[in-house]
């Protein structure tokens, strides 16, 4: 593999976490890989991720407040050789899209349990936190 891209609706909490956790993961694992993130809505471009995130991913030695949220139209989503929506519901868009290289983060050790959207479910971040570290690192060890 040598690019991913994760989906989520805003690209401010759950896709610019698993993309700072990726990076960290990949340079830890030696890996040379493309990752990015990006959003199905344009409601916040331009932003950065939301406090909520940016904490979690510090409390774990990773800085993602330079990541800023992109919408999917900026990217080429074929050229990534895999697609990672947070949810079921950014599955079934980026799918109806026609992007068939889609995969839950879920299924990578959690039965396609969706990730909890951080911005409304803040109280949730130590089980995101363990869904994103540990199917990440399934990603790139499977």
């Amino acid at each position: 593999m040598k690019s991913i891209i994760f989906i989520c609706l805003g690209n401010i909490c759950r896709s610019p976490l698993a993309e700072g956790v990726a990076k960290a993961k990949a340079k830890e694992y030696g890996l040379k890989i493309i990752i990015k993130s990006a959003g199905l809505s344009t409601y916040h471009n331009g932003e950065n991720p939301c406090k909520v995130s940016q904490n979690l991913a510090k409390k774990h030695g990773i800085d993602i407040s330079t990541i800023v949220s992109e919408h999917i139209g900026k990217f080429n989503l074929n050229s990534f050789d895999l697609i990672v929506a947070l949810d079921n519901s950014n599955k079934q868009q980026l799918q109806k899209l026609g992007y068939s290289n889609v995969k839950l983060l879920g299924n990578f050790g959690f039965n396609g349990k969706d990730v909890a959207d951080l911005y409304y479910h803040p109280q949730k971040e130590n089980e995101v936190w363990s869904m994103i570290n540990t199917a990440i690192d399934n990603i790139f060890n499977g």
